[in-house]
């Protein structure tokens, strides 16, 4: 103001002072008369009452606001406060949200995480978990999806990464999922014993970060994103095993050759030269387990995972399953073997398992449910409205509950009729949505009518007088379904 009053411009003010022309015409109109940044801080109340204010209304700032100005009276704006609770740091954890520098050292660290990814396998869309592993300092990686994914799938992941590396790091970081902790969070993190004792046999120990601190595990999550955006897109898959199968020769050989974006380094050279940093696997490793018990039917059977396998006879009714990744091993003592199965392909349902070999038996399992699949080629084979009748039955749109015993019924049907008189059935019960076998019935009797009159045949008629015949006249009193009489006797006709 004093080179103002001296009769100085503002623009030689500005040039004078290097400051902003609008500052100097913002000081001339105020005369000078700013508020300072002493003034408004002391408008707002202390850290410590802001900070239990936050506390008692959980972090609701419009509550804030609304106990300052309404019960307290402090003249204080909105975008104020929350300004000055963001500055301050209230409600926000800054060690949780101040990413970790944690040096790259070989053979020191890997990472393991899940993450959900919708794959369209043969035609359908299937949610599937994608359970990847992560050497930090060499960034190779290994991937696997699971329809499910629970404790001892984990267990069966592990395995099957660390073997096919051969190696494996002396930490792995995990985030708290409840498959390997079991109470706790970050370094609280307890983990459960079966899991600690899984991780000595190979050789690692489980580390947990810290709760909202996945950045700890950043180099997991980018390979997610990876595998989002440059295996997923444009793949035909036309099974799980044939996913798994693209998806290893994907994070093994493809992208492990392939320079790194940023950093142009090739994970498999890198992992070279991390070899010696890593720790080599014991020369045996026991697999993972799972036991089960089953019960052995009549027809020596048991049931397991919706499959039915075939037991060797003998003087049993109970028997122990023990699952590993790829098979099932059946015992009916803990020293006696029966038979093993190789586990058949993610999907299987409802199939009996047994050797090549084994003695003839009387039945099947009776649970067993039966299929229409041979019924529903057939059915398709026959004519393209029949094919339609039969997606029509099988959509959401159908009421019928019990779709492949409706579709067997279709084809019982299809055989007691011609195919011609079944195309026209088809056709009429696709064009009013007709889903009862006891309808199609009626109407194949109808157009079996309509049939034999176009073509000049008469049918069978029914007579008008039929109570007037004399022989419906002499049994019209038959007492052949009367109830007994009170001695017991059932009463004769008279003749």
């Amino acid at each position: 103001m004093a080179l103002w009053s001296e009769g100085r411009s503002k623009k030689q003010i500005a040039r004078l002072l290097k400051i902003n022309i609008k500052t100097v015409r913002s000081t001339v109109a105020a005369n000078g008369q700013q508020r300072s940044a002493v003034s408004r801080a002391r408008a707002l109340p202390s850290p410590d009452i802001l900070k239990e204010l936050y506390r008692h209304c959980h972090g609701y700032v419009q509550r804030m606001h609304e106990i300052l100005t309404e019960e307290q009276g402090v003249t204080i704006g909105y975008s104020t406060l929350t300004r000055a609770i963001q500055r301050l740091g209230i409600g926000r954890d800054d060690q949780s949200n101040r990413a970790t520098h944690v040096p790259d050292q070989p053979g020191q660290e890997m990472q393991h995480d899940t993450s959900l990814h919708t794959i369209t396998i043969n035609g359908k869309p299937c949610n599937l978990i994608c359970s990847g592993l992560y050497l930090r300092y060499s960034k190779m990686r290994y991937i696997k999806y699971y329809r499910s994914f629970n404790r001892f799938q984990m267990k069966c992941f592990f395995d099957e990464a660390l073997r096919f590396w051969g190696y494996c790091a002396a930490v792995c970081i995990i985030d708290n999922t409840s498959l390997a902790v079991i109470g706790g969070t970050g370094a609280d993190a307890l983990f459960a014993p079966e899991m600690v004792a899984f991780a000595n046999s190979y050789g690692f120990r489980w580390v947990a970060h810290a709760l909202m601190h996945a950045n700890r595990k950043a180099g997991k999550e980018r390979n997610f994103r990876t595998v989002e955006t440059s295996f997923i897109p444009g793949r035909y898959y036309s099974s799980m095993e044939d996913l798994n199968a693209q998806a290893l020769q994907w994070a093994t050989v493809r992208y492990a050759k392939r320079p790194q974006s940023h950093t142009r380094l090739i994970p498999a050279r890198l992992f070279e030269n991390e070899l010696p940093f890593l720790r080599k696997l014991p020369d045996f490793i026991s697999p993972p387990t799972l036991p089960h018990k089953r019960t052995v039917d009549k027809y020596g059977y048991i049931r397991f995972d919706t499959n039915f396998y075939w037991i060797p006879p003998g003087p049993y009714t109970q028997v122990s399953v023990v699952q590993y990744a790829d098979r099932i091993v059946i015992y009916a003592r803990a020293d006696q073997q029966l038979i093993s199965y190789r586990l058949p392909p993610c999907g299987t349902q409802m199939k009996i398992f047994a050797p090549a070999d084994k003695p003839g038996t009387r039945g099947q399992p009776r649970n067993i449910k039966r299929g229409c699949s041979e019924e529903e080629r057939l059915l398709r084979q026959k004519a393209t409205v029949v094919g339609q009748y039969v997606d029509f039955i099988r959509s959401k749109e159908c009421a019928v509950r019990y779709k492949p015993q409706f579709i067997r019924e279709l084809y019982d049907l299809s055989r007691t009729c011609t195919d011609e008189l079944f195309v026209n059935i088809a056709e009429r019960a696709l064009q009013f949505r007709v889903c009862s076998i006891k309808a199609l019935l009626r109407m194949a009797v109808h157009l079996s009518n309509c049939q034999q009159v176009d073509e000049g045949q008469t049918p069978p008629s029914i007579s008008q007088d039929l109570q007037q015949r004399p022989a419906y006249q002499q049994g019209r009193f038959c007492t052949e379904n009367s109830p007994p009489s009170l001695d017991g006797t059932t009463p004769q006709p008279q003749e």
